[in-house]
């Protein structure tokens, strides 16, 4: 039994290798705005979910994943002494699919494409006057259901855990009007383990 769990150890801090495929769950934070927005704010949200990742050779490798991703922007207008904050939080789940170089042992730069589908879409609005304040939180209409981002960035492993840094640059418009697409950073810690 004790031969068994070391030899399950071992494998679980194995770096990825040639032909071996590895599992990473992941939770983060996302950073996100929509491009074209005047006078906006960053939405700070959840990334989380699982990647998966093949070996194809000593320094290169393929993943597939699937992660919840809260993006979407706020904005915020002052007068009259009344604030009123207005955020579109655009919820994904996002499927990236990156190449990963390895520069050197655990060090790895990324690249690839990533289609998402929405998962939701709402508009939140609070007006606040001095101690007092209103809020209501509604569906928003002509969000596209389908959205395709470019993804890069580094990741850094050290015994199996992971953390990933990446850009997200949109390529589609995120609603039926207007020009806005997605973008946002992504920062998360993993854990990786061979399967």
């Amino acid at each position: 039994m004790i031969a068994a769990m070391m030899l399950l150890s071992v494998g679980a801090f194995a770096q990825n290798e040639v032909g071996q495929f590895t599992l990473k769950p992941m939770a983060g934070v996302n950073l996100a705005t929509l491009t074209k927005t005047d006078d906006s704010k960053l939405r700070v949200g959840l990334a989380a979910g699982v990647e998966a990742e093949y070996g194809v050779a000593e320094n290169f490798s393929l993943s597939l994943g699937a992660l919840y991703s809260m993006q979407g922007v706020k904005f915020t207008e002052k007068g009259s002494g009344a604030t009123l904050d207005v955020t579109y939080k655009l919820d994904y789940i996002n499927i990236p699919v990156l190449a990963n170089y390895y520069l050197f042992k655990g060090f790895a730069i990324k690249a690839g494409i990533q289609p998402a589908f929405k998962a939701s879409a709402k508009v939140k609005a609070e007006l606040s006057s001095g101690s007092a304040s209103v809020k209501d939180s509604e569906t928003l209409d002509g969000v596209k259901g389908f959205a395709l981002s470019i993804p890069f960035g580094l990741s850094y492993e050290y015994e199996s855990f992971v953390l990933d840094a990446r850009y997200n640059l949109g390529v589609t418009k995120a609603f039926d009007a207007g020009d806005s697409k997605n973008s946002w950073f992504m920062f998360t810690l993993g854990y990786k383990f061979a399967l």
